[in-house]
């Protein structure tokens, strides 16, 4: 149980820190990109205003005396292309020229493909008059933008997963020191009521005896009295069985795998259906069973026993007479299946994952029946884990209830 809580806290625990670097990791590398495109952007515009400078305008015809060279545009992967007022292209330079159309009231334009390119189109403004007089595109390559943000995230990437493994370590010892007092303090409320069970098993005994000891004798004490005696006995009955119960719930955990033998699941399934069948005919119930033969699995015998009891008790118990109880057995890879299925009561929808809590009863209206303490499906689940197994259940009100026990052949 408390491993299942430590991998809990720890899975939340990384989970969190994984969200939060997520998080962390695309604020990080949205700024970084704003910032890297507004940088490209602004170098881009300088060198289109320095190539803006170099124009004349003659006798209405634009002449580009450019101080470029083309080896360094090409050095740079950039491109200059001049434009007249109409959008026509006058001449180019560069190899990474943009092939868009040419779109004046555009800023920045971006291309996608092979070779990512970004541009952005500056105006040409006569010196003497103000007018304009045409267009310089300047583009740029973003292959090395491009990796740029690669290293970048390779860079958080490997970061993320190196603080989550440091928190992992972190978080295994955190969750340890946190749960070792828990622990602690379980285990000495389980040995408390193992060794309170266990002492009251006397005095118990010793009230049930002196309480029945004087209804074997009815002629000697008035009706009222035996009423008494009676009520006195009934309830050290329900009391005994409540602590061997909670004795019971106290020791599961503490079964050695060392001191389980190899059993045949069928024959004690046997056993217990021979032992339950005259109650079921006292109520009329219809009792079937469909079992394989010889189903081997390794684990503890009477505790076994005690699981299955539980199970057809409350079956039994919950059947009204004409109904039907059945007992399915199947092998499916390493596991066995057992079903207990009955045309009980049924229970209800927001009350499924309340039938294994302790002290809790589908019929709530009813005391303990027949000396029961409501920890009979309780100690049943605590005993199915204990032997690696799990029980499940399926129920619908006014049709009934299957439990589903789990075991391992090994």
């Amino acid at each position: 149980m408390f491993q299942r809580i430590r991998y809990r806290l720890l899975l939340s625990y990384l989970v969190v820190s994984a969200s939060l670097l997520g998080i962390f990791a695309i604020a990080v590398r949205f700024a970084f990109t704003r910032s890297l495109t507004e940088q490209i952007t602004d170098k881009l515009i300088a060198i289109g205003k320095g190539a803006a400078a170099n124009v004349e305008l003659e006798k209405g015809r634009l002449t580009v005396e450019s101080d470029f060279r083309p080896q360094d545009l090409i050095a740079s992967h950039q491109a200059l292309q001049w434009f007249d007022t109409q959008g026509n292209l006058i001449t180019q330079q560069g190899k990474n020229v943009l092939t868009l159309p040419f779109l004046p009231n555009k800023i920045v334009q971006f291309q996608t493909g092979k070779i990512p390119i970004q541009a952005v189109n500056v105006p040409i403004i006569a010196s003497d008059n103000g007018e304009l007089v045409g267009y310089v595109r300047v583009s740029q390559s973003l292959e090395e933008f491009d990796e740029t943000l690669q290293k970048l995230d390779w860079g958080l990437s490997g970061g993320i997963i190196i603080t989550l493994v440091l928190s992992g370590i972190g978080g295994i010892l955190l969750t340890h020191q946190a749960m070792q007092p828990i622990e602690e303090s379980f285990e000495r409320l389980k040995q408390f009521t193992a060794d309170a069970s266990h002492e009251l098993r006397s005095p118990l005994m010793a009230i049930k005896i002196n309480a029945e000891l004087p209804l074997e004798y009815p002629e000697e004490i008035s009706p009222k009295d035996a009423e008494k005696f009676q009520a006195i006995a009934n309830a050290t009955n329900q009391m005994t069985r409540l602590t061997e119960d909670l004795l019971m719930l106290a020791r599961t955990d503490r079964v050695s795998n060392q001191n389980r033998d190899t059993l045949n699941l069928t024959s004690i399934l046997e056993n217990l259906i021979q032992l339950y069948k005259p109650q079921a005919e006292a109520k009329q119930i219809n009792f079937k069973f469909q079992l394989i033969a010889n189903l081997q699995l390794i684990g503890d015998s009477s505790h076994l026993t005690r699981l299955f009891t539980n199970l057809i008790e409350n079956a039994i118990y919950y059947t009204r007479s004409g109904g039907v109880v059945e007992i399915k057995t199947s092998r499916i890879g390493s596991h066995l299946y057992i079903n207990v299925q009955d045309t009980g009561m049924g229970i209800a929808p927001e009350n499924i994952n309340k039938v294994f809590e302790r002290f809790w009863r589908a019929d709530q209206s009813r005391s303990y029946w027949l000396g029961g303490s409501g920890l009979g499906l309780a100690i049943a689940q605590a005993i199915a884990q204990n032997h690696g197994g799990l029980i499940s259940v399926m129920s619908q009100l006014g049709v009934g209830s299957c439990f589903t026990v789990r075991l391992p052949t090994s």
